[in-house]
């Protein structure tokens, strides 16, 4: 483990400009820096480099982070890896942290993510021992150099064969992170047994689960993923993505196929820009998360009954993450190959040219719904507006939205009034919602702002805002957390403080704090807007305990009340 210290210290010294700079040249815009963004394809600049908050956001696609962020992400490094080149660029040396008297292995309970890695590693090392595992995958063509880049291993036969790595076998741990199942007699045993074993990793390289093939095929199931954990979501995870991201820029476009095998063999064989949904249909959350790296995406499925139908789940589950700057396409092989096949019989050059025969989303979609109708007769017509009523409902990109509607209506032989009067669909000048006014507008836009002139100049906490401070609420968790983080770290830049917060704050908080702060005015006097909300929040926690105890005294008779409750009481109405 790296020292929370030193990370913090690293991304204070270290410039983001420069980091930047050297992948991505970068323009002076006013007082930040500007560029087309490295993570998808764009004409004109909305990629934004800021060395007062030290972080980079593109207004595009949504892509931000700090210095260790952009390495990661461009690069394809891991957590570790980009803070250890970051040092490099800055002369600092990455401290090795260690216990001057550990204690024995067996009281020593790992957290998840230690207890994935060294699973991970147990199983890479017994792939080496076993020829039968070793065998398998060189029979379906690949190299060692492959498996060590995907960190392929191996789950021997065996019942609890993990109880070598794992002392404390019957840990709360194993049973939470899915290594291990409990039946009905409390007996524990591994849950992977003799299975080639592929590592699933999150956005910053960690292994936070796994998937296990069979090598024989009589036994079943064939694919058999970690079950859902804290750290392991499968609607919102795709195999292969955090290896992929360098592939993907490279190409413009993302091919997402159904098994590990076939994203493996693609890189095996030039193609690495393939991800796989992990025994899922293809869900809104990844196609979002795909959308970050390219604007195009290609849908790869086997030709058979099977692959059409997982095929046109993927298509509708699409729908509500659908954007006019996104290209879906369906690409489907013959029915005797999966993508391993047919990359392994034709190669490289034939695969990527049958990616260019893949049918556009919206010309799938006609296709599909005119399968077994041939629109011949008034009924045919009915039944074709009646399949395609939920697809329009749910498109609220408004070009392609639009583009659809007047094709099925040309179709039907109506007008696309006469569509529209039948079939109520969203309006596409305003998506639904989008009107609705936000609730607490004021009080939310006051929390938000007061943290974020704190995290710009942390200097300006002090110890008795946490005494006014008070409430259980999301917000109110916010303003206590930042407090206490620039308390800790007061000369602390932005990046390195919202690197602090992830400890604390959620993943949809930090990423709404970071766009917001990246827009903040850097002209403003920090100190005085500042003082400002302070001021502000301090009235509205103090209206808040004065209602809270008025409704406590309230429950009392006046005879009830001591002589300082009294007083307070007229304290609070003289107000």
């Amino acid at each position: 483990m790296i020292p929370e210290s030193f990370i913090q210290e690293l991304l204070n010294r270290v410039d983001i400009v420069d980091v930047v700079d050297k992948s991505v040249p970068l323009k002076k815009a006013g007082s930040n820096y500007s560029a087309c963004c490295p993570f998808h394809n764009e004409k004109s600049p909305s990629f934004t480099v800021s060395p007062t908050k030290q972080f980079y956001h593109c207004f595009g696609c949504g892509a931000h982070g700090t210095a260790i962020g952009f390495l990661m992400e461009y690069q394809g490094l891991s957590f570790v890896e980009a803070v250890h080149e970051l040092a490099k660029m800055v002369g600092m040396i990455v401290p090795q942290e260690t216990r001057d008297n550990p204690r024995p292995a067996q009281k020593e309970i790992p957290g998840l993510l230690e207890t994935m890695q060294q699973a991970a590693f147990f199983y890479k090392a017994e792939l080496k021992k076993s020829t039968r595992a070793i065998e398998y995958l060189k029979g379906r063509g690949l190299s060692g150099q492959v498996a060590a880049r995907f960190q392929i291993g191996y789950a021997p036969p065996g019942w609890q064969n993990l109880q070598a790595v794992f002392p404390h076998y019957d840990s709360d741990v194993l049973q939470t992170a899915g290594l291990v199942v409990e039946n009905e007699q409390g007996k524990r045993y591994d849950r992977f047994r003799d299975r080639i074993m592929f590592p699933i990793h999150d956005q910053k390289g960690q292994v936070i689960g796994f998937g296990g093939r069979v090598i024989d095929p009589e036994d079943t199931p064939k694919y058999y993923n970690s079950p859902e954990t804290p750290l392991f979501q499968k609607g919102h995870e795709l195999y292969g993505l955090f290896l992929a991201r360098r592939g993907i820029r490279d190409a413009g476009r993302a091919l997402v196929v159904e098994g590990y095998m076939d994203v493996v063999a693609l890189a095996q064989y030039g193609i690495e820009y393939a991800v796989a949904a992990l025994g899922t249909a293809t869900t809104p959350y990844h196609i979002t998360k795909l959308m970050r790296q390219t604007d195009e995406i290609v849908f790869c499925f086997d030709g058979d009954a099977a692959g059409r139908t997982a095929a046109w789940r993927a298509a509708m589950n699409a729908l509500p993450a659908l954007t006019d700057g996104l290209q879906l396409r369906f690409l489907f092989l013959p029915k005797e190959h999966d993508p391993d096949s047919y990359v392994r019989e034709f190669g490289k050059e034939a695969f990527e040219a049958a990616m260019q025969t893949a049918l556009p989303l919206s010309q799938y979609i006609i296709q599909n719904l005119g399968a077994d109708n041939p629109l011949q007769s008034q009924e045919d017509k009915v039944q074709f507006l009646n399949a395609a009523e939920p697809i329009l409902k749910q498109i609220q990109a408004p070009r392609l939205a639009l583009l659809l509607r007047k094709r099925i209506a040309e179709l039907t032989g109506v007008t696309l009034d006469e569509m529209q009067g039948m079939i109520k669909m969203p309006s596409l000048d305003q998506r639904p919602g989008r009107a609705a006014p936000r609730q607490s507008r004021t009080t939310v836009s006051l929390h938000r702002r007061f943290v974020l002139m704190l995290l710009m100049q942390a200097s300006l906490a002090r110890e008795e805002d946490l005494q006014w401070l008070h409430g259980q609420g999301e917000d109110d968790m916010m303003v206590r957390a930042v407090i206490e983080t620039a308390l800790l770290n007061p000369q602390s830049n932005p990046a390195a403080l919202l690197h602090q917060l992830e400890k604390h704050l959620d993943a949809r908080m930090l990423r709404e704090i970071q766009r917001e702060l990246h827009i903040l005015d850097e002209t403003l006097d920090i100190a005085l807007e500042f003082e400002g909300a302070r001021k502000q929040l301090r009235e509205i926690y103090s209206q808040r305990k004065h209602a809270k105890l008025l409704d406590s005294l309230s429950e009392k008779s006046l005879s009830q009340l001591t002589e300082e409750e009294r007083a307070l009481l007229r304290t609070i109405r003289g107000r």
